[in-house]
């Protein structure tokens, strides 16, 4: 819920952004940063930490407040978003960020860049966790696919990936676009240890990593389903909900129903 109005804050002093997806993919983050990953916000370039890999780089508001709450930089610079001169960029930067280990290139790259990740921890004899955040829209890209292929063949079984799937892109619905299917099926295919939940279920999220890390031979896929705008009565539901634009009032009463009623 934290995470959810920090990004209502700092995109409502813009009066635009990347709502929707940010939304969808706050319960995740909040578990991932709330306790599950070994990190130290003092000392963020800690080379056993975990990494985390935001591969639909839009989310980024919401790992922007995920870091800050953890404490890896002033809740305040939030409401530097996309500003002339922000450390937080519209997309997450690595050379830029406080605590993001990766920065994010084109869609589908992040499934790229967290095996590399993975598999040099691997080598290095690490017993650290990789995960990666994947959005559905960019799951469409072959790359992602090639990812699928390589890490069950390397048992790289310390890489924890999740899907959030809202079955919804930049412009319109995914069974519209490139009809997904059921990537829970499709993925444990390629040779993953595959997962399907609720992704707004803490409680969920939270068992599915843990058994995840019970099995020590294959990279796991989390599928999440999740809501587009999740916990922002003007976004949920409403079909072009990538970037909006809105106004700072109707971000403040956002805020306030997330107060009162939670997610």
């Amino acid at each position: 819920k934290n995470i959810r109005i920090q990004v209502l804050k700092a995109l409502g002093e813009l009066g635009f952004g990347h709502l929707g997806g940010a939304m969808s993919a706050a319960d995740v983050l909040g578990v991932l940063y709330g306790g599950v990953m070994n990190v130290d916000p003092k000392n963020p370039q800690w080379e056993d930490r975990d990494y985390f890999v935001m591969s639909k780089g839009h989310a980024g508001p919401a790992l922007y407040a995920a870091l800050a709450l953890k404490g890896y930089f002033p809740v305040e610079q939030l409401l530097t978003i996309n500003t002339n001169g922000t450390r937080l960029p519209s997309h997450p930067d690595r050379n830029s960020t406080t605590g993001v280990d990766m920065s994010t290139g084109s869609l589908g790259q992040g499934m790229s860049t967290a095996i590399g990740i993975a598999h040099g921890n691997k080598m290095l004899g690490k017993d650290n966790y990789t995960y990666l955040l994947l959005g559905d829209g960019e799951s469409q890209e072959g790359q992602v696919w090639e990812g699928a292929l390589y890490a069950p063949q390397h048992k790289l079984s310390h890489l924890i990936a999740f899907l959030d799937y809202n079955h919804q892109q930049l412009d319109g619905y995914t069974k519209d676009i490139c009809d997904l299917g059921d990537m829970r099926q499709k993925f444990q295919d390629f040779g993953w240890y595959a997962l399907e939940g609720d992704g707004h279920d803490v409680d969920a999220i939270y068992d599915a990593i843990a058994l995840a890390k019970h099995q020590q031979e294959k990279p796991t896929m989390i599928v999440l389903q999740t809501q587009k705008g999740k916990g922002c009565f003007f976004a949920e539901g409403i079909k072009y909900n990538h970037h909006m634009r809105f106004s700072k009032e109707q971000c403040e009463e956002a805020i306030a129903r997330l107060e009162k009623e939670g997610c």
